[in-house]
């Protein structure tokens, strides 16, 4: 069953808006891209009209109009909507800020369109009379402190104000107080028509007019309310405020002036000094078909402004989407770099200089063993042999050389993954804050413990590849004889022994010494497996290398929000607002 006053096409409308506001509020903008404070700040406005004015009013359009009144400090805006009710019933003076809780002033026959919270959930309900109204106000006394400023609207329901309309007193547009402009910008959002109030001496100035321009492209119902003009200037003053309004596309704004007079005792103006505003009001609130069309048409403005949000957060979503991409791009660009630089060290020779070239030497006896390559494998053997049961255990000095080199080398890489990531996320918006204040240009501590791990624990698999391949072919005797920790070894040079990274002697040297492995592994498991057990092992070396740059990654990737590209999604969804906003300005839902 529809709600009371909609027909079949005002409840899919409404189902489109409710759409709308549950798609910008899932819109997560989380990263500091150009442009995205100001998308974050449209979008919560929006998602708050949505709530306080374009989903309640498009279900009940026949509900009585708001008229906010609205304008810059000191500008005499509840000195106006005192006049209008005939007594002191909203706070005015000079210290600012005065206005803190807004006062609606209704007709008491409209009070069930306020109190239920149809408008502005968000706040709650303070009631009151103007008996009360009147003696809580203004000797120098306190507002109501029932609940703090900003979270409540105080309603007063009063026979001066005409059935059909209700008067809205905000707070300044430019009040020093940041919760008061945000209150302000939230009730004239609110709003079916703006009564806007400024002076004689300050109607050109930027902060109203940027409202007024707001209101020109919503289609906002205007009056604007020019205060405290000198009797002689009346005529030049209104003359200029017209023309502006009308260059700036408020032509048919209603210009109303009030003159400078002097207050009485309690801050009122002059008798019949707002007159003319009055006579307006009332006219509106007897002429339903007039109160209508305003509704339709700042309602369809609305809408119309939505549509603009919507689509605007469709381009800051994009342009989130792209920056969490390029921001990850960079780090795994940086990362495997890095990788890269450390499984190249693993090919070229690099690994076989220094500390582990000089142990795999002391371990095969390089000298004598060269002259004696050429007298077959048979000699080898058996001067292995003899090694090993002459001598300590040396396999293990140069698994350990190996171990230390090879770490080195990793650490080394991802050092440069981190610090080429960290700077390039710096020079970029998005990047540096999701940094904030920390420094990952460096591995993280743990690092080079956990490549020392990586590191034996592929010495291990490799020790296992042997013994597997030992078991298959049969070869235990001949395993025994040399060692499976020789053996190991024997592989780990084969697989870190070409000589691209090495100049002069090295050259020669590591070059002979891997022949020497070589051959020692054939000799045991024949050519085709020697092949196969260094391809396996150094894909598993290449695999544990990748895990420790892809967890070293991870210190930047995880801090990158998750983004979805729903960004064409929410185009459909401003098209079809756009449409709907159109339909609202000139179609009443039945």
């Amino acid at each position: 069953m529809l709600p009371e006053g909609q027909d079949s096409g005002a409840a899919e409308a409404v189902a489109l808006l409710e759409q709308s506001r549950s798609s910008l509020e899932a819109l997560d903008l989380p990263l500091d891209v150009p442009g995205a404070a100001e998308a974050r700040g449209a979008i919560r406005a929006a998602v708050a009209q949505l709530d306080d004015y374009i989903l309640p009013r498009y279900r009940r359009l026949e509900a009585p109009l708001l008229a906010v009144v609205g304008g810059s400090t000191g500008a005499g805006k509840s000195t106006l909507v005192n006049a209008l009710a005939g007594y002191p019933a909203t706070r005015a003076g000079a210290i600012r800020p005065t206005t803190r809780q807004p006062v609606l002033l209704h007709h008491p026959s409209d009070a069930a369109w306020f109190t239920d919270r149809r408008i502005l959930p968000g706040l709650s309900r303070i009631t009151g009379t103007p008996a009360q109204a009147a003696t809580e106000a203004y000797a120098g006394g306190a507002e109501p402190a029932a609940e703090p400023a900003g979270t409540s609207l105080v309603l007063l329901a009063d026979r001066s104000i005409p059935a059909g309309i209700a008067v809205l007193d905000a707070p300044d547009i430019d009040s020093i107080s940041d919760d008061n402009r945000r209150l302000a910008g939230q009730l004239l959002a609110a709003a079916d028509l703006w009564i806007f109030v400024t002076t004689a001496n300050r109607y050109a100035d930027a902060v109203p007019w940027a409202l007024l321009l707001d209101a020109a492209q919503r289609d906002v119902e205007v009056a604007v309310v020019l205060d405290r003009v000198p009797e002689d200037v009346e005529a030049e003053v209104r003359t200029d405020l017209a023309g502006l309004l009308q260059r700036q596309g408020l032509a048919a704004a209603k210009l109303f002036v009030i003159l400078e007079s002097t207050l009485d005792g309690q801050g009122m103006l002059p008798a019949g000094a707002v007159d003319p505003i009055r006579a307006w009001l009332e006219e509106l609130a007897a002429d339903a078909s007039s109160r209508a069309e305003i509704a339709r048409r700042t309602l369809g403005g609305a809408v119309r402004s939505l549509a603009h949000t919507v689509r605007a957060g469709a381009v800051a979503a994009d342009d989130q989407y792209a920056a969490a991409q390029r921001l990850r791009k960079m780090v795994e660009g940086a990362y495997e770099a890095a990788t890269v630089q450390a499984l190249a060290a693993t090919q070229d020779g690099t690994l076989l200089r220094g500390e582990v070239l000089a142990r795999w030497q002391d371990f095969v006896g390089t000298g004598e063993f060269f002259r004696g390559i050429e007298s077959g494998i048979g000699r080898l053997r058996d001067r292995i042999g003899a090694f090993f049961s002459g001598k300590p255990a040396p396999s293990v000095v140069v698994e350990a050389a190996i171990e230390s080199g090879l770490q080195a080398v990793v650490v080394e890489a991802a050092a440069k993954g981190a610090e080429q990531s960290d700077t390039g996320w710096r020079v970029d918006p998005a990047g540096q804050g999701l940094l904030g204040g920390d420094d990952l240009s460096t591995p993280s501590a743990l690092f080079p413990d956990k490549v020392a791990r990586e590191i034996r624990a592929w010495q291990a698999d490799l020790l296992q590849l042997i013994r597997s391949e030992g078991e298959d072919k049969r070869f235990t005797a001949r395993m025994l004889s040399f060692g499976v920790n020789g053996l190991g070894v024997a592989l780990m040079v084969v697989i870190f022994a070409a000589t691209g990274g090495l100049t002069g002697l090295e050259i020669g040297v590591a070059g002979g010494t891997a022949v020497v492995g070589q051959k020692l592994l054939e000799a045991v498991f024949g050519e085709d497996a020697v092949r196969r057990l260094a391809r396996k092992a150094r894909s598993q070396l290449e695999e544990r290398t990748r895990k420790l740059m892809h967890a070293e990654a991870e210190r930047f990737l995880s801090r990158v929000p998750p983004q979805k590209q729903q960004s064409e999604a929410m185009r459909s969804l401003a098209e079809r607002l756009h449409t709907v906003g159109a339909k609202a300005a000139t179609e009443a839902p039945e």
